[in-house]
């Protein structure tokens, strides 16, 4: 096996780090700066709650539902994309014949064509286990919400742990949805390494902007912080 041409390798490792170093960064190392998906955590808690209080919980359920068929839908995408990947591997010899007959060129061999296709493939098929494991929690959080005991149950402690183990299982299904967009995400940078690997690199960055951008200065995460700080005030004098 011919070893991987070193800017290549640098484009590679740099995606690698950039999604790896991206996903530590949201989920474990940002506590002071919360991002979008933890704000909405605690509305997932508030849900549950809310929940918890109502004697009917046809709405709840309808909400579950809808956010089950969001995660399946996905699920699906990642399995016509990876189909679309093994067709790239198929037809190797005609894909390059194509693309070097553009305007550009690609400078590359069928080993290394075949090293991107698969790993092409990786990301979706790491996509489509996110959402189907997604949506699977989100089964086991509507099972969790049934078994919530009702608002007039005289025990209370029980009840506030069952709302609890609810809405822990609906921020793990909404986790491991994310991880799945996002895979989804990185594989538009991903696709730049089959025109070059100076685009891969450009294509990366440009994505990790707009995905921590869209955690930490979108118009989502303000409308958020402008209600908190808006409750917050109100507390304050009332006070």
């Amino acid at each position: 096996m011919p070893p991987l041409p070193l800017i290549d390798f640098l484009a590679l490792a740099f995606f690698l780090f950039a999604w790896v170093g991206y996903h530590f960064y949201v989920d474990r190392m940002s506590p002071r700066k919360r991002g979008l998906n933890a704000m909405m955590n605690t509305y997932r808690i508030a849900w549950m709650e809310q929940m918890s209080r109502r004697e009917v919980r046809i709405v709840d359920t309808a909400i579950t539902g809808s956010l089950q068929n969001g995660t399946a839908f996905f699920a699906s995408t990642s399995l016509i994309a990876i189909g679309g990947a093994a067709t790239l591997m198929r037809g190797t010899d005609d894909v390059l014949k194509v693309f070097s007959d553009l305007p550009f060129g690609l400078a590359t061999t069928r080993w290394l064509w075949e090293v991107k296709v698969l790993g092409l493939a990786a990301i979706f098929g790491y996509a489509f286990f996110k959402f189907a494991w997604s949506y699977r929690l989100y089964n086991y959080a509507a099972v969790l919400i049934g078994a919530t005991p009702p608002a007039n149950s005289p025990h209370v402690e029980e009840r506030q742990r069952a709302l609890m183990r609810a809405a822990r299982m609906n921020i793990s299904a909404g986790r491991h949805f994310t991880r799945g967009q996002r895979a989804f995400f990185f594989s538009f940078a991903y696709l730049g390494w089959f025109v070059s690997p100076y685009v891969f690199l450009l294509t990366t960055a440009g994505i990790l902007y707009i995905t921590w951008a869209r955690q930490f200065a979108s118009d989502a995460r303000d409308a958020l912080l402008r209600e908190e700080r808006h409750a917050t005030h109100e507390q304050i004098e009332n006070h």
